[in-house]
């Protein structure tokens, strides 16, 4: 690795790498604690729907915002001061501007963002996982052609799995699973807003005071964030997605290698080469023992023939935990650092040209399910509310089912009852045409009839 010293030469030069940020929440709040001890990184703006919120999270993050802020981009650019706005696009277009940060967490404004940015010649980081399993193969395409860089955002799981799956290929290993860890129970889909905060162990107020966001939050306990996650590394690393939904199977770190494997060989997957996510919790609520909760893992094994033997036992000679049969084993991670990491994907695309994981196939969705029985003419409130989860697909079943993307299930009218479990399709619901509609309409067009059964 050699991005700090690319960065401290930067900053020597009085050129440091000039980022935008889009979304001053959680995630991006973590990103300035971080940037501001960074040499050679210059934020040259926030752009929020609130300016005290964002100079909220300035000061919230260790920064001296009456010191810190400019009047315009222009002074900005001058003394390496940060301009707040309200103005996305005036962010993006504004002179020196090397790198934008998508953190809204909004899919449609993410995707808008980031059309914008490369129109204007900037290097995208896509921290809006939910923009980029939507819409994400066609996003990275024209970041491609337009001769920038579209990146998931280090730090979040996502492209933490991307690198240890890129690890394992480049050692010349076959991928057999990817994933992180989650705490899960099948009760959890029926999670919302208002019960979120006692499966986490925490009080409303406590939540407030993290800055967490209660739809944002229960979207990870209910399924769907690990849905999303699930479906862009099975669409940045070709890996394929499970038939029916992710299993979320208990798992420790010391069984990745036995469960995570395929059934014919005694674990619980379908095939090799797919994604998974494995939960801290036993079904009976027990916890399991050496959790991966927060963490990331990949599966993988050597040369299945004959030929792979002198690998394997290397796994033996160095203390590789592997299966009994000693053919498959596992690394992991034991933690994420979300935003507090995302630094490494904003250097990288700037000074290497190269993403931190990217999307290139459409080898997964997440289509939105009924969390509960829904009448005619009520109004669905997407990912992390009452009304539904997303559910992970392989992509093609997700098409030939008409599936309604999780993405597109907010403000979305039902035209006919639904039962509860049920996945919701395109002719259930009323939309009306809108832009993001139109792109993901485009990238189906474009990615479905290239749809990669990855053999990894």
């Amino acid at each position: 690795m050699n991005l700090a010293r690319l960065l401290q030469a930067r900053a020597d030069a009085g050129r440091p790498v000039r980022v935008g940020l889009i979304g001053a929440g959680k995630f991006g709040s973590m990103f300035l604690a971080q940037l501001r001890t960074t040499p050679g990184l210059h934020l040259l703006g926030i752009a929020d729907l609130s300016i005290p919120r964002a100079r909220a999270a300035l000061e919230r993050t260790g920064w001296d915002a009456d010191a810190a802020m400019a009047t315009s981009f222009d002074e900005a650019l001058r003394t390496g001061r940060t301009m707040l706005t309200q103005d996305a696009g005036a962010l993006i277009a504004a002179g020196g501007l090397d790198v934008v940060v998508e953190a809204t967490g909004n899919p449609a404004a993410g995707a808008n963002h980031a059309l914008l940015a490369i129109a204007h010649g900037r290097h995208v980081v896509m921290v809006t996982v939910e923009a980029d399993v939507l819409v994400g193969p066609l996003l990275a395409a024209k970041a491609r052609a337009a001769g920038v860089v579209y990146s998931m955002g280090s730090g979040d799981q996502p492209a933490l799995v991307c690198e240890m799956v890129d690890w394992a290929r480049t050692c010349g290993f076959n991928v057999v699973c990817a994933g992180k860890g989650t705490k899960y129970l099948p009760s959890f889909h029926h999670s919302t807003p208002d019960t979120i905060w006692s499966l986490y162990g925490l009080t409303p107020e406590q939540a407030a005071e993290g800055g967490m966001n209660a739809q944002m939050f229960n979207s990870f306990a209910d399924g769907t964030k690990s849905s999303i996650e699930m479906a862009a590394i099975a669409n940045a690393a070709n890996l394929r997605a499970p038939s029916d939904g992710l299993l979320f199977p208990p798992c420790g770190v010391d069984d990745l290698a036995t469960i995570l494997r395929p059934r014919e060989a005694g674990g619980v997957l379908e095939h090799s080469g797919t994604v998974e996510t494995v939960s801290s919790l036993e079904r009976d609520g027990r916890p399991v023992f050496r959790d991966l909760r927060w963490g990331v893992y990949v599966v993988f094994e050597a040369d299945p023939s004959p030929r792979g033997d002198y690998a394997r036992r290397c796994f033996k000679e160095y203390g590789v935990v592997t299966d009994s049969s000693g053919r498959y084993t596992a690394l992991y991670r034991p933690y994420h650092l979300i935003g507090l990491e995302l630094g490494i994907s904003v250097a990288s695309a700037a000074l290497r040209g190269e993403p931190t994981g990217a999307t290139e196939f459409f080898n997964a969705d997440v289509v939105a399910v009924a969390k509960r029985p829904l009448r005619v003419g009520e109004v669905l409130d997407g990912e992390g509310g009452y009304t539904v989860w997303g559910k992970l697909l392989p992509a093609a079943s997700s098409l030939a089912r008409g599936a309604l993307p999780i993405g597109l299930a907010h403000h979305a009218t039902l035209r006919r009852d639904i039962a509860e479990g049920e996945v919701i399709g395109w002719s259930d619901v009323a939309v009306e045409d809108s832009a993001i509609i139109r792109l993901r309409r485009e990238m189906e067009q474009a990615f479905s009839h290239a749809e990669t059964a990855a053999m990894a």
